[in-house]
């Protein structure tokens, strides 16, 4: 098994909007009990063309055995204190691990990282287990939590103390 991280570029956004369209829908699926849902631009490529493409944002391709299977979208800051903007896997690769491997293989790609933070949908239960459980993140604040669309998890990651 070649898991790997590939700088994301133009000619990838088709394909991996594709995956991350499967992505957004199956969690929409399971966790509210929809077809589809997502964030705006999420299965017509703008989302990543917006933010995996953008400037200042550190994004990759997850590939395995040379198959693009996910993507994941980094904001890497001179003060050390990153963000974790967005990371996705192909439905039909989860639960494999890869989610753990490819968060463990984004923290060695940025061992001065202080902080890592993030944030997800607080209906999303998988992926609160996914980044408390698997990752090591910490539910540092929850905003909205009432409201099933809004509301959302605030995380941290403390790497070294500042």
């Amino acid at each position: 098994m070649e898991l790997e991280l590939i700088r994301l570029e133009e000619v990838h956004i088709d394909e991996l909007t594709k995956i991350m369209e499967r992505a957004f829908n199956e969690d929409a699926r399971i966790h509210l009990g929809k077809e589809r849902g997502g964030p705006d631009g999420y299965d017509d490529g703008s989302f990543l063309r917006k933010w995996g493409l953008h400037k200042d944002a550190s994004s990759y391709c997850i590939s395995l055995n040379q198959q693009l299977i996910g993507g994941v979208i980094l904001w890497i800051n001179e003060d050390k204190n990153n963000f974790l903007g967005n990371i996705f896997i192909d439905p039909a690769c989860e639960n494999h691990g890869m989610g753990t491997k490819v968060w463990n293989m984004i923290e060695q790609l940025y061992p001065d990282t202080k902080i890592w933070n993030t944030e997800t949908p607080a209906f999303s239960s998988r992926n609160h287990n996914f980044y408390v459980n698997k990752c090591g993140f910490h539910i540092i604040k929850i905003e909205n939590p009432k409201d099933e669309l809004e509301g959302k998890y605030i995380l941290q990651k403390v790497i070294r103390e500042i």
